[in-house]
């Protein structure tokens, strides 16, 4: 299950300075970061561009937006531990919690933020202050999740399917304790429409994951990075240990979650 950026200090479940944040955010920029870059792309960003990355991760996606605004533009990369985001010229970092931390109003040409309004329970609010944070007719790329369909495939039956499952469902639990909405992504775009964004623009992605994949990666990674909320959550080390495996054998295949990526746009009368 993704968890990019630890964009509040609430309980947010993914920990930036965890043993496997690295994997983390190293198989999510393989698996969204060329449906990210190609929404992006769409806007036009180009030099001299202002642009925002909330909760920015590893920084694969500030790092991609700083080549494309420079010279002449800026790129501010947040989250609540940015450790992990390189520097570069025309990128500035800073620790940011966007539920609790000021914005600037007007300010930006882009903003962007992946896998995490969906884990604060404050996102109808945040929205709001991101709308306020654009400049008249800016851009707001949302990329999020929807889980609703995603469950062991029929044809993955017996202990295989069984086990994928009880992840899947053990998963589920965890980030509902923790505030977060993993369907979240279905309702992104009208959730942007009502925070008085308009040209909205959403589009839904999925795949098939086999083995060594990038999702069934972040999958396994997941699982060892909050093993301990999983086993607190019905499953057990032994089950857990059997799910990995399940996920790294040859043949093993599974449908992906949902993606949505939406755009959508400042009213340039603002």
């Amino acid at each position: 299950m993704p968890g990019q950026n630890s964009a509040t200090a609430s309980d947010y479940v993914f920990d930036n300075d965890g043993d496997h944040s690295s994997d983390q955010h190293r198989y999510l920029a393989q698996l969204l970061d060329p449906l990210t870059f190609e929404r992006l792309a769409l806007t036009g960003v180009e030099a001299g561009w202002n642009c925002l990355e909330v909760g920015a991760g590893g920084g694969s996606v500030a790092l991609w937006l700083a080549e494309r605004v420079a010279p002449g533009g800026r790129v501010l990369a947040t989250d609540i531990k940015p450790g992990l985001i390189p520097s570069r010229p025309g990128l500035t970092v800073a620790r940011h919690d966007i539920v609790a931390d000021p914005l600037p109003v007007d300010a930006f040409d882009l903003i962007h933020a992946r896998l995490v309004l969906s884990h604060l329970p404050q996102r109808r609010q945040v929205l709001r202050r991101l709308r306020a944070a654009l400049r008249p007719g800016g851009w707001l790329q949302i990329d999020e999740i929807d889980i609703t369909r995603w469950v062991a495939p029929p044809t993955l039956g017996g202990r295989e399917g069984e086990l994928y499952g009880a992840y899947i469902a053990a998963m589920t639990r965890v980030l509902g304790a923790a505030g977060s909405d993993p369907t979240w992504g279905g309702s992104a775009a009208r959730e942007m429409a009502g925070a008085g964004l308009v040209d909205v623009d959403p589009v839904r992605w999925t795949e098939v994951w086999e083995r060594g994949s990038a999702g069934l990666g972040l999958l396994i990674s997941n699982s060892h990075h909050l093993e301990e909320r999983l086993v607190e959550a019905g499953m057990t080390v032994r089950r857990l240990r059997e799910v990995r495996e399940v996920m790294s054998a040859p043949g093993f295949s599974a449908p992906s979650f949902e993606i949505h990526s939406i755009l959508a746009r400042r009213a340039c009368d603002g």
